[in-house]
Order: C-alpha cells, then structure tokens, then sequence
C-alpha cells in the first residue's frame, strides 16, 4: 500500500471509541468521536502557508488532508455543550515507495505544529513517531476491513524511560445509505 492509497482509504466520516489509559495519573477515559477526514489539493491555500511554515524537507508533497474532530470524553464536565472539537492539515512528504514525514498543522500529544516521521509496514499498517518539546507519540493504524479501522497510540516521555498514555481506538466509517 502506498500513503496515497491508505489515505483514500481513510477519507470519509468515522465515528471512534477510543480507551485511553494515563499510567502517569492512574486514570482510565473514554472517548467518543466523530471523525471527518478531507483529501485537499496541493494548491489548497492552507496546505501552501503550512508548507512555507516549515524548514525545507527532502521529499514530494503529496495526497494533503484534513482532519477535524468532535469528542466527548468522561472526563468532560456534565454540561453536553462541552466537546472537544478541532481540526488540523496534514501533508505528507513522501521520501521512499514506505516513508516518509507527515507535516501537521497541530500535533495529536501536544497542541504545536508537528514533523512525524511516516512508516508503511508490509501487512499495510501506517505508523507515526511523533517528537513533541516534552514528549514522544507513536501510533499505528490499519484497516482490518474497508469501513472499520482500528488505531493504537503510546506517548511516552521524550527519554523514553516512561509511558504517559496508552489508547486504542475502533472506527466505523459512516455509510450513506441513501445513496
């Protein structure tokens, strides 16, 4: 599978359950989201201004996206209006047929822009490393069939001797059944 492939595979509506776990807090969270992802052309305006935000990357810009959330969590307030709702641009940068860096407009750990370093494995799984000032994110996903995916992410201390945070999430792509 190529980035440009998983990716179209990606795009659509999906609702998630996700189970985080903070080993740092001892605390257990669940989180419903639902979960748009957006395939932009390189020429989009906001896919330009993050590409000239960043240092020069050695790779091809490719298959631009955007990704916006809407969550509730248990640790939420009571009140429903309080949702945890964002959006952000990703582009790949293509570096070899398996790797290579995906710029985010705002990272998944911390809320920073971000340069993650892209792997597609050989049974098709797509991993991220992360490196945040305080942290490390690594996560996987993969399909398991076309509509329903499955996520898994550790953020660990930036020396590596702690895990902060484990979840996994399962996602559903919403199908029109109208059409």
């Amino acid at each position: 599978m190529t980035i440009e492939s998983f990716l179209l595979k990606s795009e659509g509506e999906w609702k998630s359950m996700r189970s985080g776990h903070s080993l740092a807090f001892q605390q257990f969270e669940e989180v419903i989201s639902q979960i748009k992802i957006t395939i932009l052309k390189l020429t989009d305006s906001k896919v330009s201004a993050l590409l000239s935000s960043i240092p020069l990357q050695t790779g091809i810009p490719t298959t631009p996206f955007r990704m916006a959330w809407n969550a509730e969590s248990d640790w939420e307030p009571d009140d429903p209006n309080q949702v945890s709702s964002g959006e952000c641009i990703l582009i790949p940068i293509k570096q070899s047929e398996n790797n290579g860096l995906l710029i985010r407009s705002i990272g998944y750990a911390e809320s920073e822009q971000a340069i993650s370093k892209y792997k597609l494995l050989n049974d098709d799984t797509f991993t991220l490393s992360t490196e945040y000032g305080q942290s490390v994110a690594e996560e996987r996903i993969w399909f398991i069939s076309p509509n329903v995916r499955c996520r898994s992410s550790v953020l660990k201390t930036i020396s590596g001797n702690g895990i902060l945070q484990t979840s996994f999430s399962s996602e559903v792509r919403k199908l029109d059944l109208n059409g």
